[in-house]
């Protein structure tokens, strides 16, 4: 179902998609939830800006410091390679220096309210919370307020 033959996928009659992102808006579409905000363009596009900027600053740092954390060690038997690690939480310490400007004045990424990007950051934001690099997030007094639902 999945063409690179990875997970996620998901079919809804003769509907398949993948990518978690596009399932996501899908399925929040589908029901008619709120959380991207498409009855004001405005908060819309800066739901879809932050999504992005998920994708290509939070999670492209995040990715391999889980892999390298949980994956290697644990599944793969092993040794987590420091220098991917400490590569990767110098880029995310300078996309979370964005985040928590963002954050310093506003309540949630997009705005005031809970969207999509807010809950798309937290399966990623878990593991670092819970793994020997916590300390980098929780030096950020507003990012750390965001990930605790403060």
């Amino acid at each position: 179902m999945q063409p690179f033959g990875q997970i996620p996928a998901f079919q809804d009659g003769d509907l398949i998609l993948t990518e978690s992102r596009a399932i996501s808006k899908y399925i929040l579409r589908k029901g008619g939830s709120d959380l991207l905000r498409q009855s004001n363009l405005s908060e819309s596009a800066t739901v879809d800006v932050w999504l992005e900027v998920e994708n290509a600053h939070f999670n492209s740092a995040m990715s391999p410091i889980i892999f390298q954390s949980f994956v290697v060690p644990s599944f793969l038997g092993g040794e987590t390679d420091m220098k991917i690690i400490k590569e990767n939480l110098e880029k995310l310490k300078t996309a979370l220096e964005v985040y928590e400007a963002r954050l310093s004045r506003l309540k949630y990424l997009a705005g005031d309210f809970v969207s999509l990007e807010d809950i798309s950051h937290f399966p990623a934001a878990y593991y670092l919370l819970g793994g020997p690099h916590a300390s980098v997030l929780y030096a950020f007094g507003s990012l750390s307020s965001w990930t605790s639902g403060a």
